[in-house]
């Protein structure tokens, strides 16, 4: 009941914001398709592969491999302090830096004492700093972690499915920052679901809003003109 009730807290908060910024006409149509576009950092994106721009975050798991020393090779995982704890070196901040960057403070690191001219790789293999947020009509609202590439199904599924009782399949909205804007877009989850359009592709820091049947919010303005494809976009000017 709890979750519920901060789950309806949290979409409560998204539809004001909405209805503000369509009450001073900042809503605009943009495009119209079934993407989003990108966010505008990486450092929002953990979904990105092979990224040199995202910032490693806490609780990310890290594969750091030496070049020609495997007894170096170590799977690690960032603390809350942005720490991680190698052979040799011992503890090395990772938080913050890109994975260049922590690439080169390694080669560094074993560079004093330790190895002549070590070549250091890291792999992100999961980018749990990053979190997407659903909230409305699924079993299970909050917060949730994304490693790697995360579609808007895995995310519903994450909460528990949607609440087949309340929801609108057809109100599915999808939020994020581009351009410098918050920009959003509907989706219908029973085009997704058949194939009819692409399960979009979701990035950290995304807001999906699932919208309940019958409902009289804000969103239901920008729901109820999605074309039948599937998918509106428009600019929150925030």
């Amino acid at each position: 009941m709890l979750k519920r009730w901060l789950g309806l807290a949290l979409a409560l908060s998204v539809v004001l914001l909405l209805a503000a910024c369509a009450s001073h006409g900042q809503v605009q149509n943009v495009a119209r398709g079934n993407m989003l576009p990108a966010p505008d950092t990486t450092a929002a994106s953990g979904a990105y592969e092979g990224t040199t721009d995202y910032h490693i975050g806490p609780m990310d798991l890290l594969d750091v491999s030496v070049f020609g020393v495997a007894d170096l090779d170590k799977e690690v995982r960032v603390n809350s302090n942005g720490m991680i704890s190698l052979p040799l070196v011992g503890a090395v901040m990772a938080g913050g830096l890109t994975v260049p960057q922590l690439e080169t403070e390694l080669e560094k690191a074993y560079a004093r004492g330790y190895l002549q001219r070590p070549q250091v790789t890291v792999f992100i293999k999961e980018y749990t700093s990053q979190r997407i947020t659903v909230e409305g009509a699924v079993q299970k609202p909050g917060i949730f972690p994304i490693t790697g590439r995360t579609s808007l199904l895995q995310a519903i599924a994450l909460a528990g499915g949607v609440d087949e009782k309340f929801v609108d399949l057809k109100g599915i909205v999808v939020m994020r920052q581009v351009g410098g804007r918050k920009q959003a877009a509907v989706y219908d989850l029973r085009q997704v679901r058949r194939g009819v359009i692409e399960d979009p592709q979701l990035y950290g820091d995304d807001v999906v809003v699932v919208e309940q049947s019958g409902s009289k919010t804000a969103l239901r303005r920008f729901i109820e003109t999605a074309p039948a494809f599937g998918a509106f976009y428009y600019y929150l000017g925030l």
